[in-house]
């Protein structure tokens, strides 16, 4: 296979000193092996929307929001009202383990690779297990559930955060939580102020797949052919389109 230009510095890609496993990467792969290679191997990543800003600017306020309680020790108004039993997780590593690039981290020795991923926070309950926590920030009208297929994808990453956390010796509950902020379009007028409407959702996490799909990534990213693409990744599906269009 010639790939002859790469899109990013070898030390980034599957073999470079500064290549870890990283949640999405993991995501990736179980969305389409194809991809996953084509960026780890070779630098090809697919092709990036714009950060969201405002998402990012969500997720900054609530962990200073939560913050407050975890320097106080008590629960957050939003846990009492979801009759949550437990208070924020507090924590000297915690900044770093929420940190981009850095996260909770762990040496899976049966691969050799240094798995990690970023978390948005943690609480524990009375029994000393923790909760993985994600904040998720959205506007729609509809009900805020996680029936949504798409999804599939957030609970996959709050699955890979308890594997990582069991690894690293931590009791973890089954049970995490997404705390989403609904931002409310129901105003009249905007006036520079944009309120949200919080829900807490539950999620019984089954991370018995993490373990099996790193040694498939391992098996997948020591060999030199391309493997098949994802049946649903629409990336590929465009892709192999242009080409047909160009050959006819």
């Amino acid at each position: 296979m010639n790939i002859a230009k790469k899109k990013r510095s070898a030390d980034w890609n599957y073999g470079g000193y500064k290549w870890k496993l990283s949640r999405s990467k993991i995501d990736l792969f179980v969305e389409c092996p194809r991809c996953f290679y084509m960026d780890n191997k070779f630098g090809y990543a697919r092709p990036k929307f714009p950060p969201f800003n405002l998402n990012s600017a969500v997720d900054t306020l609530l962990k200073k929001e939560f913050d407050k309680y975890r320097r106080e020790k008590t629960p957050h108004p939003l846990m009492k009202e979801y009759k949550i039993d437990a208070i924020p997780f507090t924590h000297s590593k915690l900044d770093e383990w929420r940190e981009n690039f850095v996260g909770m981290q762990y040496y899976h020795t049966e691969t050799g690779m240094t798995i990690s991923g970023a978390i948005d926070d943690v609480w524990v309950n009375p029994k000393g297990e923790l909760h993985i926590v994600d904040y998720k920030s959205t506007s729609k009208e509809e009900e805020i559930t996680l029936d949504d297929e798409w999804k599939n994808s957030y609970k996959r990453q709050m699955e890979v955060y308890q594997w990582l956390f069991r690894k690293a010796g931590f009791e973890v509950a089954e049970k995490g939580f997404f705390v989403y902020a609904n931002g409310d379009t129901s105003a009249e007028a905007f006036n520079g102020k944009l309120e949200f409407d919080m829900t807490v959702l539950e999620h019984v996490g089954d991370a018995e797949w993490v373990e099996p799909t790193i040694f498939a990534i391992k098996e997948t990213l020591e060999k030199d052919e391309l493997p098949g693409a994802g049946k649903n990744c629409e990336h590929c599906q465009y892709h192999y389109a242009r080409i047909e269009v160009k050959d006819n």
